[in-house]
């Protein structure tokens, strides 16, 4: 464990639980608190960021982070790679802005051209607005010429979470499939059924055990936290695309990776799945100042060109043979 990891679990046991002790959730007061960004990441060298925040921007509402086409750096990006990204935040705070640290640097490491979508938030809009959010990106993404192989959806958090349900409603609904699927400490059980709620509450530097299923109110409304396109957990992970998963040892929703992987492997998914020690609740969001983040990161990019560098070769195989 770094000391910059340490000095994070710090900073986060002062400044975050505290707020995840309390018997009620402000959603105004995590949204100002994020919206407060000590350090803001410039745009990598030889990439633009394009914001698309217009309501008629939807369902591509966020923001594209691209390789320049008018000079600077000369950037190693396969044009035919991209990263739907889906934030984090409980599905009631934070947004693309707040993440780009993580996008960032994501993006640089594999190469991808990647959106980061604005989905809407709750409590104003409750399950399953976030979920239609991503499916009809998804779609807006095809329709507009990028092959499904050649895209990953990533997410973190409650964004992870969302990223795997939106695989389970693509499936359901008979659509192509992406190349994988990036999980970085997904939430996946909104029932908070997982042992490591209560074995890891106190470990974990950023979240109390119980402040889990008063989130899981917030965007569930009068929805069973159960439902399989809220808690992906509880669905039929058949005919899923690849899977690359990281989680810190010490988090209250250690499980809620674990049992997936493990649900998903029995049912015939490729799975990648890490367990890193020590390392809080998206410890990748603290990129570049954690080496440990970067080292993740690493990681991550590497399985996104993984997947969809085979997914490019069965295309071309496909049709030559045709």
């Amino acid at each position: 464990m770094s000391w910059q990891s340490a000095l994070a679990c710090w900073f986060l046991r002062r400044q975050f639980r505290p707020q995840t002790l309390k018997p009620d959730i402000n959603v105004g007061r995590a949204r100002a608190l994020t919206a407060k960004r000590v350090w803001v990441p410039s745009v990598p060298r030889g990439w633009v960021l394009r914001e698309q925040y217009r309501p008629d921007d939807a369902p591509l509402r966020g923001e594209w982070l691209e390789p320049s086409r008018t000079g600077g750096a000369v950037t190693d990006v396969a044009p035919q790679r991209t990263i739907l990204y889906l934030h984090g935040g409980g599905y009631y705070f934070c947004s693309p802005q707040s993440h780009r640290s993580l996008v960032f640097e994501l993006a640089k490491r594999a190469g991808a051209r990647t959106f980061s979508l604005d989905y809407r938030l709750a409590p104003e809009h409750r399950f399953p607005a976030a979920l239609e959010d991503a499916v009809a990106a998804w779609r807006r993404l095809l329709a507009d010429g990028t092959p499904a192989g050649s895209i990953v959806i990533a997410g973190d958090s409650a964004g992870g979470g969302l990223a795997l349900a939106t695989l389970v409603a693509l499936r359901d609904a008979g659509d192509p499939m992406p190349a994988g699927a990036v999980l970085f400490s997904p939430w996946t059980d909104l029932a908070a059924t997982g042992d490591t709620i209560r074995s890891n509450d106190g470990r974990d530097p950023m979240f109390s055990g119980p402040a889990i299923v008063r989130a899981a109110q917030v965007y569930l409304g009068d929805a069973a936290p159960t439902h399989p396109y809220a808690s992906p957990l509880y669905a039929d992970l058949r005919g899923l695309p690849p899977l690359f998963m990281q989680a810190g040892e010490t988090e209250v929703l250690l499980d809620d990776t674990r049992r997936v992987a493990a649900k998903a492997r029995e049912a015939g998914v490729q799975v990648e799945c890490e367990i890193w020690p020590k390392m809080p609740h998206v410890w990748h969001i603290f990129a570049p100042f954690i080496p440990e983040a970067g080292a993740a990161l690493d990681r991550a990019a590497a399985f996104v060109n993984q997947v969809t560098s085979v997914r490019a070769a069965q295309s071309s195989s496909e049709t030559s043979i045709v």
